[in-house]
């Protein structure tokens, strides 16, 4: 599974570099965002007016159920959308948006992006492209969450983390600012768990701490303990 999300992934990048190039040819209803860690993008239940494109950074998705448990849907890297559900009709947010570390993003307007998908079809089956690739990786991490134990989900979530966009070839890469927290909130797990999880894989040689809380990924000897 993680060769498939491997090479999925190096698609997905192809396909987001193209989008970028597109994007420019967009002049009205389109506005470049700067925004810091912690900001948010929309929150669960506003009118749905806009789509969002990451050009650098990451942003998690998450939802909040009527009983008030929280669950992460999926985080996001450069040549990510967000907020695709503003192309259906008169929509809401059916998820709130964070942005993880420092970013700029494309803020597109709803009316400006569905004249580009009509105007460029090459844009419009890139971006086709990357909302199923996005789908089929959600898939895979609900089967993650419903047959894998905590160590393998945080493995997996730690190679998706470090392979966001643009770093999907170096073998490794550092995920910036990431708590043990956040990390038990993805992987559906307590803090305590992933503590002695990530004190284990650190001993293997798998990952290493760097300053301010962040987190070094040996990406290609985490992939062999997974796929092994």
């Amino acid at each position: 599974m993680q060769r498939t999300r491997k090479a999925r992934a190096l698609k997905s990048e192809k396909a987001g570099l193209t989008i970028e190039s597109l994007l420019r040819k967009i002049v009205r209803g389109k506005t470049l965002l700067k925004r810091r860690k912690g900001a948010k993008l929309f929150s669960q239940g506003e009118a749905a007016d806009s789509i969002y494109f990451i050009q650098t950074g990451k942003a998690q998705l998450t939802v909040v159920s009527a009983h008030g448990k929280k669950a992460v849907l999926g985080m996001m890297g450069p040549s990510d959308f967000l907020g695709e559900e503003c192309l259906v009709g008169d929509s809401r947010r059916t998820s709130t948006a964070t942005v993880l570390a420092a970013s700029t993003i494309f803020r597109i307007e709803k009316r400006a992006m569905l004249q580009a998908m009509h105007l460029q079809p090459e844009f419009c089956e890139d971006f086709v492209a990357l909302l199923l690739a996005r789908s089929v990786n959600m898939e895979e991490d609900l089967c993650d969450q419903l047959f894998n134990h905590s160590e393998l989900r945080l493995a997996c979530v730690l190679l998706k983390l470090s392979r966001a966009g643009r770093h999907a070839r170096l073998p490794e890469t550092t995920v910036p600012g990431i708590t043990h927290k956040k990390l038990a909130e993805i992987v559906g797990t307590t803090p305590s768990k992933i503590i002695f999880f990530m004190n284990k894989f650190r001993k293997l040689g798998l990952i290493d701490y760097r300053g301010d809380g962040d987190v070094q990924v040996m990406s290609e000897r985490l992939t062999d303990m997974v796929i092994s």
